[in-house]
């Protein structure tokens, strides 16, 4: 039987390790920049902070596979898949710029049982593991207590290169800067969903997001009291490229307005 809790700790110190070479690397060195697709960056870092954690994973947990952001890995774990990013945030991290954040959860047959999240800049690591709270630097954390959109700050991150619903999009940024307390666009999903669950936005939505984008975010938030769906109110939000989260008082209001607006396309 998988002890999740040990499990946790290990990861969390795994990337926390990897952290220190990636921040070290960029405090002293300028990144090789190659282009995958428009505005869709990795630097040689993204890659060999992969390697590192892909076999740092791998001795933790020999069965399992990955779903990673470079593809390092091709293994398909029959019941444990790492879901990893290894640099959240790249554009920010090519330009010197926090937050950028490794992200890893551990999906186990379609649960994800175990989420961390180490935010660079600030030396914050989020973790948790399955049937325990969520915890920010061995503090425990809770999404806030805003009961209304309007009362809220709601982070949200702009689409790079799926323009399709664009227009929809724009929508929603403007009702949310005439009906909230403000939008925040910080350039990491995992960050801002890390920020869900320790109460600091109340809400986060995006669209063309990957699932080692939010696999362990997602995670977070539900752990830390939170509720997270896809812009329809289902469960698609893993794979199916569309995510709205935030605290159990507000995120039905929240879901709704999201799904008013984008409802009009498909992606």
């Amino acid at each position: 039987m998988v002890n999740y809790q040990k499990l946790c700790e290990k990861t969390v110190k795994i990337a926390r390790e990897t952290g220190s070479f990636v921040k070290n690397f960029r405090l002293n060195n300028t990144p090789n920049v190659e282009t995958k697709g428009k505005n869709d960056f990795v630097t040689q870092i993204d890659k060999a902070s992969e390697q590192k954690l892909v076999e740092a994973l791998g001795n933790l947990l020999p069965e399992a596979g990955f779903i990673a952001e470079e593809k390092t890995s091709d293994k398909v774990g029959k019941k444990f898949n790492w879901i990893i990013d290894p640099i959240d945030g790249t554009t920010n991290f090519i330009h010197g710029l926090f937050p950028y954040a490794i992200s890893i959860a551990l999906q186990e047959d379609d649960q994800i049982v175990l989420g961390v999240v180490y935010e660079m800049g600030l030396d914050e690591c989020f973790y948790s593991w399955k049937d325990a709270p969520a915890f920010l630097n061995g503090e425990e954390i809770h999404v806030s207590k805003t009961p209304t959109v309007a009362d809220s700050l709601i982070a949200t991150g702009f689409p790079y290169s799926n323009y399709q619903l664009i227009q929809n999009f724009m929508e929603t940024l403007t009702f949310f800067m005439k009906n909230s307390h403000g939008l925040r666009r910080l350039g990491s999903a995992a960050v801002d969903l890390a920020y869900v669950a320790c109460g600091r936005f109340d809400a986060f939505y995006e669209y063309n997001l990957k699932a080692w984008d939010v696999a362990a975010g997602a995670f977070l938030v539900q752990q830390a009291g939170g509720k997270v769906s896809d812009f329809k109110g289902g469960n698609n939000y893993l794979f199916g490229r569309e995510l709205v989260s935030g605290n159990a008082l507000m995120f039905e209001e929240m879901q709704q307005t999201i799904e008013k607006f984008m409802k009009k396309e498909k992606l």
